[in-house]
């Protein structure tokens, strides 16, 4: 019993005593062994390292940088000892990058960079803020020019922000930033390391000659020994099937199949209102868009609320507000900038109560909305009038006979012979109304937006027992 006492009291106030009670205890040397054994286990548990790993194995992108941040948590969590970042990538993106690196420059935890392969580009960038860099066997780490979609180098603009970043970076880890800064610019010479004229790119044995990697490994357990750390715990990160999914639904080409479904369930809906299967896929992807991008901590609550008053003002303006006029195109650009608003991060702004994007980033979101849109409404003509034609609408919709016995009318066909023809609107067509041909009125459909009453018009189809007439 007083050996389980002294155990207690040694775990709980952390300090050993050797104090006349361990004397008293030797007289039952069973006891004072016993003791001893377990102080010496606890102490050797005490002293065990968390080694919490990980793997960064795809393009840099927002998946990756929310790798970083979730990562970075989950071994605060853990309490770990030492970061291992175990990395093979050609790149990614510049601003999910930065993210990144600015992640592991402020870690309060040493983080060590386990180059398994390659660490191009951004990759390189990132592996040059870590605390020290390991490198396998016919690794490379370097080529850190910044590209275009079509893999063109960038602007020098964009250039000269990389170089900064990385000689900003070299300087902070105490390697030599003309090294680093050679990784993106052909034009930086340093004899006997970039004489050739082109962009430096190390190999596993140059980048330990240049202090650019502390040694050579062949696994994260062999780094641990050449970091001289022992007696630890390996913990890696693992995404979890919600991350996965989010990894998935933020890929900006994911994104922009979701604008595409979002405008054209929009479009459909205003088109032939009460149909619900458009605008239901509308609510569902744009639920599917904006959800992942929040949890990212990339779409904000006040750019979401944009999206809704955007969809708002023109619901109002095609239903309620005869012509189209400053609620029709304030709707449009709400619409426009809450999409591309809630695709980037953006950053505190002391002028404004709200946080604003970088420039840069919002012209490239920009460009995907505006493409998705493009695509999405051009689209939206083109498959929608092929559909209604098709073999496959006939399997899909009624085909039941119905006879004039039976208490049924058929639908008097002969409004197709219109098709061409020019009147005037007899009413307000938002979409549906009424027009007039050949001084006989007829409903008809407004084949887009709506058409204000007396204006000219034109019978362009004739669809499911309907007219659809445009402005002439």
């Amino acid at each position: 019993m007083e050996a389980l006492e002294y155990f207690i009291s040694v775990i709980f106030i952390g300090k050993i005593q050797l104090s006349h009670r361990l004397i008293q205890m030797k007289k039952n040397n069973f006891l004072f062994l016993f003791t001893c054994f377990l102080l010496l286990s606890t102490s050797v548990i005490a002293q065990k390292k968390i080694v919490f790993v990980l793997p960064i194995m795809e393009e840099i992108g927002p998946a990756s940088a929310r790798h970083i941040k979730e990562g970075f948590n989950e071994a605060e969590k853990v309490k770990a000892d030492y970061i291992i970042l175990h990395l093979n990538t050609y790149g990614g993106t510049v601003d999910d990058a930065d993210k990144m690196r600015t992640a592991i420059m402020n870690s309060k935890v040493p983080v060590h960079a386990f180059i398994d392969n390659n660490a191009a580009s951004a990759g390189a960038l990132i592996s040059i803020s870590c605390d020290s860099i390991y490198m396998a066997p016919g690794a490379s780490i370097g080529a850190a020019t910044v590209v275009g979609q079509d893999g063109a180098p960038a602007p020098e603009k964009y250039q000269s922000y990389m170089r900064s970043m990385l000689r900003a970076t070299a300087e902070q880890s105490g390697r030599d930033p003309k090294i680093a800064e050679a990784m993106n610019d052909t034009r930086t010479f340093i004899p006997g390391v970039n004489d050739s004229g082109k962009v430096l790119t190390f190999t596993t044995s140059e980048a330990i000659k240049n202090n650019y990697c502390e040694g050579e490994a062949k696994t994260v357990e062999e780094v641990l020994k050449l970091a001289q750390i022992d007696n630890y715990e390996i913990q890696t990160y693992q995404v979890t099937k919600v991350g996965t999914v989010i990894d998935w639904l933020i890929n900006p080409f994911i994104s922009g199949i979701l604008i595409m479904i979002i405008i054209a369930g929009i479009y459909y809906e205003f088109q032939a209102p009460g149909t619900i299967f458009p605008i239901a896929a509308s609510i569902v992807a744009a639920l599917l868009y904006f959800a992942p991008h929040y949890l990212q901590g990339l779409a904000e609550n006040w750019e979401i609320l944009v999206f809704i008053v955007g969809v708002i003002l023109l619901a109002v303006e095609i239903f309620v507000i005869p012509g189209f006029g400053v609620a029709g195109v304030l709707g449009i650009l709400f619409i426009v900038l809450g999409l591309t608003l809630s695709l980037i991060k953006s950053v505190p702004s002391t002028n404004f109560p709200v946080n604003l994007p970088d420039g840069n980033a919002f012209v490239k979101a920009l460009f995907i909305v505006l493409a998705s849109m493009t695509i999405s409404i051009g689209l939206s003509f083109y498959l929608f009038g092929r559909f209604i034609k098709s073999s496959l609408f006939s399997r899909v919709s009624v085909q039941s006979k119905i006879s004039k016995e039976e208490g049924f009318m058929g639908v008097d066909m002969t409004s197709q012979n219109l098709v061409g023809k020019s009147g005037t609107a007899f009413t307000i067509l938002r979409p549906s109304g009424k027009v007039e041909i050949d001084g006989n009125i007829y409903d008809a459909t407004a084949e887009m937006g709506y058409i204000d009453k007396d204006e000219k018009i034109e019978v362009v189809r004739f669809e499911t027992a309907q007219l659809f007439v445009r402005k002439t």
